[in-house]
């Protein structure tokens, strides 16, 4: 199989001023591209390069598993965003999260303080659980909740430092504040989310 990168969903000065052109150029050229080539270098005449992204994800480890995790990740990532997105969300958005975290402002502080404590480079998720409610997730470097076929992955933010340094320096709270604020694409989120799992679970 031939993997290809998949086309920003926005132009790359559609983020601004939230985040920058050089921040999306940079990162989706040089990062995201960069995983890619790297993914398709390593799997070059292997069985494993038959499978689709989500299954080499779930069934390698090493520098696989670390390359083809970034190129999943990265590309919710950048759909997890929209121009003149954020803010407080409504619809089945909303309700999810005022049931699950008590308000939407308990959820923001959470999600900040989550994102804000990854150690070094990495990820925090908006998740799905099997019970259909729905949680917050960090993970390190390369990991992703895909390696739990029983969560959904809902919207991430990413934390690893090239995501936001050109416009935000070391200031990776007001970064996750601008994604939540400006940036989420909650109808996304509604997208991702699983109705018939989350009327199991009432």
């Amino acid at each position: 199989m031939k993997f290809e990168l998949p086309p920003l969903p926005y132009a790359k000065d559609a983020l601004a001023p939230h985040l920058g052109p050089e921040t999306l150029e940079y990162h989706y050229e040089k990062h995201h591209r960069g995983y890619l080539q790297k993914l398709e270098k390593l799997l070059a005449g292997k069985p494993l390069a038959e499978r689709t992204l989500i299954e080499i994800v779930r069934e390698s480890d090493g520098a696989v598993f670390d390359n083809a995790a970034q190129v999943w990740n990265h590309t919710f990532y950048w759909n997890s965003m929209t121009p003149k997105g954020g803010g407080t969300p409504g619809g089945v958005v909303r309700s999810a999260i005022e049931s699950a975290f008590g308000s939407f402002d308990r959820f923001r502080k959470q999600f900040v303080e989550s994102a804000v404590g990854v150690f070094g480079t990495g990820w925090t998720w908006l998740v799905q659980e099997r019970d259909g409610r729905i949680a917050i997730r960090a993970t390190e470097d390369a990991d992703t909740p895909l390696q739990d076929a029983t969560v959904t992955p809902l919207l991430t933010c990413d934390v690893w430092e090239h995501a936001y340094y050109l416009d935000y320096r070391h200031e990776r709270p007001r970064y996750v504040e601008t994604f939540l604020d400006r940036l989420a694409n909650w109808a996304f989120v509604a997208e991702n989310l699983e109705p018939a799992r989350a009327k199991r679970s009432a």
